[in-house]
C-alpha cells in the first residue's frame, strides 16, 4: 500500500527483549511513515506509551517492575507480529481481524488520525492485552487474578494512559492528511464509547479465562476466534469515515 512497507517489515523481524527494544522498533517505524499513513498515528500513541511506561520501570515506580517490564516487551511483539503478517512478502493479508482493518484503512484520507490512533488502541488492547497477560502469567508461574501485586500495576497504569489518550483526543482531531474536520459530527460520541480502563479491565478478565482454558486448547483456540471477530468489528466501527 506504501512503498516503503517493506521497511516497516523489516523493522519488526528483530525480537524484541527490552522495553528499550521495544522504543528503537516504534521509533524506526516512527520515521518511516508518511504523514498520510494511518498506521502513524497508531504507532505514535503506543510510542508515547512505552517511553511513559518505561520511565516509571526505571523509577520503580511499581511493585513488581520487572513483571511490568516483561509484560510490556511481550505486549509488543504482538503489534510488530500484526505488522509483519500485514506487510511481509508471502504474507500479506493474514494479520488478525482485528489488526487487518487497520491495514486495510491506513491510507483512506476521510478518516480521522484519532481514529486510526483509536482503533490501533482497539486491536492492540482488546486483542493482544489478554494474550500477552496470559503469557507473561504463564511464564512466570502467577495466575492472573485479581488482587494480587501484579493486577495492582496493571491498573495503575490507567491514569497515565488515560491522560496520554487524552491528549491524542486532542492533537489528532484533524483528518489523515491534516484538514480540518466539519465542526458537527458523530466522531466525539464514537470515541466517547471506547474507555481505556474499562478495555484493560476487560483484557485481564480475558486473561483469567485464557488461563482456566489453558488444558482445553480447542476451547481456548475458539475463544480467542470470537475476540478477534468481535474487536475487528469494533475497529471498523471506529475506522467509520467521517462525512
Amino acid at each position: 500500500m506504501f512503498s516503503y512497507d517493506p521497511i516497516l517489515a523489516a523493522a519488526v523481524q528483530t525480537t524484541p527483549q527490552s522495553i528499550a527494544d521495544v522504543v528503537r522498533i516504534l521509533e524506526a517505524i516512527e520515521a518511516a511513515c508518511a504523514d498520510g499513513d494511518g498506521l502513524k498515528w497508531f504507532n505514535g500513541l503506543y510510542l508515547n506509551v512505552t517511553q511513559a511506561v518505561e520511565a516509571r520501570v526505571n523509577a520503580a515506580g511499581f511493585i513488581n517492575p520487572a513483571w511490568v517490564a516483561a509484560l510490556d516487551v511481550r505486549f509488543a511483539r504482538f503489534y510488530f507480529a500484526a505488522i509483519e503478517s500485514a506487510l511481509s512478502d508471502g504474507s500479506q493479508g493474514k494479520a488478525p481481524g482485528c489488526w487487518q482493518a487497520v491495514f486495510d484503512r491506513r491510507n483512506q484520507t476521510a478518516i480521522a488520525r484519532i481514529q486510526f490512533a483509536m482503533a490501533g488502541m482497539n486491536a492492540h488492547i482488546n486483542h493482544d492485552l489478554p494474550q500477552a497477560v496470559f503469557d507473561i502469567c504463564q511464564t512466570t508461574s502467577v495466575p492472573p487474578e485479581h488482587g494480587t501485586a501484579e493486577y495492582n500495576d496493571f491498573t495503575a497504569l490507567n491514569t497515565t494512559l488515560d491522560s496520554l489518550t487524552d491528549a491524542a483526543k486532542a492533537a489528532l482531531d484533524v483528518r489523515l492528511l491534516g484538514d480540518a474536520l466539519p465542526a458537527a459530527s458523530r466522531l466525539e460520541d464514537t470515541l466517547a464509547a471506547w474507555s481505556m480502563a474499562d478495555a484493560r479491565e476487560a483484557a485481564w478478565n480475558n486473561a483469567e479465562l485464557l488461563w482456566h482454558l489453558a488444558d482445553a486448547p480447542l476451547a481456548r483456540a475458539a475463544f480467542l476466534n470470537g475476540l478477534d471477530g468481535l474487536t475487528a468489528v469494533a475497529g471498523k466501527a471506529i475506522l467509520v469515515p467521517v462525512p
